[in-house]
């Protein structure tokens, strides 16, 4: 019997181990995570999600994650008769729907996110980018045939102001922030994309890594003809590929690039499909998903 544990457990011991240098290299560190795609509708995936958040807590490190809602969006508008529009890649997003897109992420996905995180202890806190002038935006009007187009209550981030989420983090929480924006020039809130709005965060808060959970396992190096995942990659070989890229993954390779670029070691785009991948990038040596270093790291940026 003590022989059969003693096996059990020393592999487990030696998980442990290998964490080790991981453990030393980001305590203390601030890590963004945005929280999206099959991770937030997956029931095991999301529960997965609260306990990987709550370990990097209690390893010492202090996240901060930056959520969206997209599907949760799309079944309240429909659930309201407002028909959901695409432009550019963006949500359409008029008054009415506006109403409805505050109204989910704060109320809802933010809620059910901040309640999984909390089964675990006294520790997360939600707020959206309203609360404390944390998120500032303009409207944005993307360019669409060399026409600039408006698509509504679709904000560019133009300020961020981290006083809110620094003092969570220094009582040892764990901030959740909903991407939606105050205005700058008028009462109202913009909706602003997800994985913009956590590049934005990182850079200000001055973040160790940014990680951006995704339905792929990273970026492709020759998509759709091969599928051989690129691991690494510098801002900018990264900026010489946009170009190319699908437009699902365009504010996903944006945000990284915006963030190493503002000062953020490492950003990370991951596979949110398999369990427990955070965990996997940051504290074991067979990191996955692709990786955006600066063109000048300092020493080992891995």
């Amino acid at each position: 019997m003590t022989t059969t544990r003693k096996h059990t457990a020393l592999p487990k011991a030696q998980i442990l181990v290998e964490a080790l240098p991981w453990l030393t290299r980001h305590h203390g560190k601030t890590v963004v995570i945005k929280f999206g795609g099959n991770a937030m509708v997956d029931e095991e995936l999301k529960a997965a999600f609260a306990q990987d958040v709550v370990f990097l807590r209690h390893a010492g490190l202090k996240p901060v994650v930056v959520h969206g809602g997209g599907p949760q969006i799309s079944a309240a508008l429909d659930r309201h008769g407002i028909v959901s529009e695409f432009k550019a890649g963006l949500r359409v997003t008029t008054e009415d729907a506006m109403d409805v897109v505050r109204m989910v992420l704060a109320g809802q996905v933010q809620r059910e996110l901040v309640g999984l995180l909390n089964r675990h202890g006294p520790l997360a806190v939600g707020l959206t980018g309203e609360d404390a002038h944390t998120i500032t935006a303009t409207k944005h009007l993307p360019e669409i045939d060399g026409e600039l187009v408006d698509i509504g209550r679709v904000g560019e981030i133009t300020a961020i102001d981290t006083g809110a989420i620094e003092a969570l983090l220094a009582d040892g929480r764990i901030p959740v922030v909903s991407s939606i924006a105050r205005s700058q020039d008028d009462g109202h809130v913009y909706n602003v994309n997800a994985d913009t709005a956590a590049a934005a965060l990182a850079a200000a808060l001055g973040a160790e890594t940014l990680m951006v959970l995704t339905d792929v396992e990273g970026l492709y190096e020759d998509w759709p003809h091969s599928d051989e995942v690129i691991s690494r990659l510098t801002a900018t070989q990264l900026e010489k590929l946009l170009p190319e890229l699908s437009s699902g993954m365009v504010p996903k390779m944006q945000g990284c690039l915006h963030a190493v670029r503002g000062g953020v070691r490492t950003a990370r785009v991951i596979d949110g499909r398999v369990q427990h991948s955070i965990l996997l990038e940051i504290f074991t040596d067979e990191g996955i998903g692709t990786m955006v270093v600066p063109d000048e790291p300092e020493g080992d940026a891995s």
